[in-house]
């Protein structure tokens, strides 16, 4: 029995060719249909829980929950991983014409806190904020002690022409949306993404504005659970379909998560609010979503596998670190090749 269901496993994992397949109101899982053994995925994930303490670690492949540990249903601050749920929203409004990628901060009437914008700084556009490359170096609310040390001075860099992981960027981005659309970010995640795809856990009472004085523009924090996180790692694995539904458009799913830059990680670029991982160590088209301390959600299309992780950092403040967790997911990758 044990080698039948490792074996199963193991096809799972190799077998890309599945059809898509999306849960229903709650996740199936492998094996469902009567007790089975300790599969070698499930071990390893295990035993990663045991060492690094996670609150949850969900592992999907072709949506069936192949190994899980923890609370997968309670809901944590999953911090970063929010600029990817926001990058999904702008799909939306770029298709239907509420925001336009080229448009600047000038012509948007964006500025700050003095010292003010200048005008150099205000012919940054939608797309280079999204690439974090706006070359905007103003305070910005929520940044970590990394961040402000390591923030650039202001106009070292014009629009468009340096990378630099910047919640300026990320938290004007929030209020661009806002004006463009009149819609509030947490409620239209709720309305767009989480009620079509079925998020057992997520309301719009689960986000939370966070600002000071250095900024007028706060920050979109949510509280997510890992299955919650799962459906939309998945809902990326499949282009921006739920049930061969639109939910994101196809072409911004695409486009979002090409690599515009190098980054400061040598296996890593970013697109639009999303880190592209390694074509050659990983595969075509994978992509991460990622929160300071431990917060992934992992999309690895060539093995139609969703890996996410969330951390409680009020239990554990040096978090897990995120190249720890990537690990973790290439011993699961290996365990089918």
């Amino acid at each position: 029995m044990v080698k039948r269901f490792s074996a199963l496993v193991v096809t799972l994992l190799v077998f890309s060719g599945w059809a898509s397949a999306e849960p229903g109101a709650e996740w199936q899982f492998l094996g469902a249909t009567g007790p089975a053994p300790l599969s070698p995925l499930q071990g390893a994930v295990q035993s990663y829980a045991r060492k690094y303490m996670p609150v949850a670690v969900m592992i999907v492949q072709d949506g069936l929950v192949v190994a899980t540990s923890g609370d997968v249903t309670r809901k944590v601050n999953v911090r970063s991983v929010r600029k990817s749920f926001l990058s999904a929203l702008y799909g939306v409004a770029i298709e239907r014409g509420q925001i336009k990628l080229e448009s600047t901060l000038g012509e948007l009437g964006i500025d700050d806190t003095a010292p003010s914008l200048t005008a150099g700084e205000k012919q940054a556009t939608v797309r280079q904020l999204l690439m974090a490359r706006s070359g905007v170096y103003h305070p910005a609310a929520y940044e970590t002690r990394d961040q402000k040390s390591m923030r650039p001075p202001r106009g070292s860099h014009s629009p468009g022409t340096f990378w630099y992981y910047n919640n300026w960027d990320f938290n004007a981005l929030g209020a661009i949306y806002e004006k463009a659309t009149g819609s509030n970010v947490f409620d239209s995640f709720e309305k767009l993404v989480a009620r079509p795809l079925g998020m057992q856990d997520f309301t719009a009472r689960d986000g939370t504005f966070i600002g000071d004085h250095s900024s007028l523009f706060p920050a979109y924090v949510f509280s997510m659970s890992a299955r919650d996180l799962a459906r939309f790692g998945l809902l990326f694995l499949n282009k921006g379909r739920w049930n061969d539904v639109p939910v994101i458009p196809s072409q911004w799913t695409a486009e979002s998560t090409k690599t515009y830059s190098e980054t400061d990680r040598k296996d890593r670029g970013y697109g639009y609010l999303w880190w592209i991982l390694d074509g050659g160590t990983w595969g075509r088209d994978a992509i991460f979503a990622n929160g300071y301390g431990g917060q992934l959600i992992v999309i690895v299309p060539e093995k139609r596998l969703v890996a996410v992780q969330v951390v409680e950092l009020d239990q554990s403040q040096k978090g897990i670190h995120s190249a720890t967790f990537l690990d973790l997911v290439r011993q699961i990758v290996a365990l089918g090749n």
